[in-house]
């Protein structure tokens, strides 16, 4: 039932691995797994009279058997104008104007469900023993979800204090939970070393190339809702990058089939207290010279000491003429605030990017911010 041409290949080594396999990394490098894969140009005219879900980009999708079966309507969530205060008011004009895309209005409350109902679709195909997946909280949220949408026994591993109201919505969809001491580079570790076992599925956010082809959806949805068009800018928080990197496979794929002119330019940002790929990219580094410092913060979503893809991350920001961004806690503190006030209740993780755009210069054009997670799976920030 799995298309034979669609392969997982190794993006430094170039090894190739039958998607069949349950194997989730590179045999030599251990390394994550790209896809290779092709898409078709997307009808831009015809999208009108197709399914309310992300899927209604069938073109740019990997053939999944089990897509509609495994689908929750995820994906089609509103993009709505910011004013630059809460009092201003909002002309409506693209000049120097920020957008916000309310990815927390998913079926799980966060944009994770993007990447997640692609990893399930595939992973019925498989039929494997278990499902396991590791997350500090969203990821492992949605993949519970459409884990038990799919038929399949999971279990997710989390770091010790991940949030209660993530840990229960976890175990309300089915899944198994294992609290790993220490932070999340540790639990990354134990995932990884029960991942070898035989009949598992590895669903990682990180690894399988999979989860990127569901969230560069996030960008085909801008381009719809703006007429066959992309913003000026488009600012992603970023951790392990995943939805950095699917916005730019799409950027890529859009260009590349002429259904755009140029490239928007892809701006990262990442929290100060955790920023190995910012201090990477203002140093000119092409990889991670060490990995970061595990300092807490408030943005624990992209408290990411070492992303296993961070060279793709650097090139991808790099290739477009984007940069990286980093974001105190206070202003976290201070755009959770903010945008509660305009009636948008975001998780702090989720509100990075408008931290930062709200403090970095105006850029021209349009920029367009993910409000990526909502605010009642954490709280306020205190």
């Amino acid at each position: 039932m799995l298309p034979p041409m669609t392969v997982y290949e190794c993006p430094e080594c170039r090894i190739q691995s039958p998607v069949s396999a349950l194997t989730w990394c590179c045999p030599k490098c251990r390394g994550p797994w790209d896809l290779a894969f092709t898409s078709a140009p997307v009808p831009l005219s015809s999208l009108g009279s197709r399914v309310n879900s992300l899927w209604r980009y069938a073109e740019a999708l990997p053939p999944l058997p089990y897509g509609p079966e495994v689908s929750l309507g995820e994906g089609r969530t509103p993009l709505v104008r910011l004013a630059t205060s809460a009092t201003a008011s909002d002309t409506g004009s693209n000049t120097g104007s920020v957008a916000a895309k309310l990815d927390f209005l998913m079926p799980t409350l966060s944009f994770k469900d993007r990447g997640a109902v692609m990893l399930a679709a595939h992973a019925r195909a498989l039929a494997p023993r278990t499902v396991l997946a590791d997350s500090s909280g969203n990821a492992g949220t949605a993949i519970a979800a459409y884990g038990a949408r799919a038929g399949l026994d999971c279990v997710v591993y989390v770091p010790e204090g991940t949030s209660p109201k993530k840990l229960e919505q976890i175990r309300a969809h089915g899944a198994r939970v294992v609290e790993v001491p220490g932070d999340r580079e540790a639990t990354a570790r134990a995932a990884r070393e029960a991942a070898g076992e035989p009949g598992v599925f590895y669903a990682s956010h990180v690894y399988n190339p999979y989860f990127l082809h569901g969230t560069k959806t996030y960008v085909y949805e801008l381009w719809e809702e703006l007429g066959g068009r992309l913003p000026e800018t488009i600012v992603v928080p970023v951790g392990n990058g995943t939805l950095l990197l699917g916005a730019a496979l799409a950027v890529e794929e859009l260009y590349g089939h002429g259904l755009i002119g140029t490239r928007p330019a892809l701006v990262a940002v990442q929290a100060e207290a955790v920023s190995p790929l910012a201090e990477a990219f203002h140093a000119g580094a092409e990889d991670l010279r060490e990995p970061a410092a595990a300092r807490p913060t408030l943005a624990e979503g992209i408290a990411i000491p070492a992303p296993p893809r961070a060279r793709q991350i650097l090139r991808a920001v790099r290739a477009t003429g984007g940069t990286f961004l980093t974001v105190t806690e206070e202003q976290i503190r201070s755009a959770q605030r903010d945008l509660a006030r305009r009636g948008l209740f975001v998780e702090a993780t989720g509100v990075a990017c408008w931290a930062a755009v709200s403090a970095a210069p105006p850029r021209p054009g349009l920029t367009v911010v993910p409000l990526c997670g909502a605010g009642a799976k954490t709280g306020l920030a205190p």
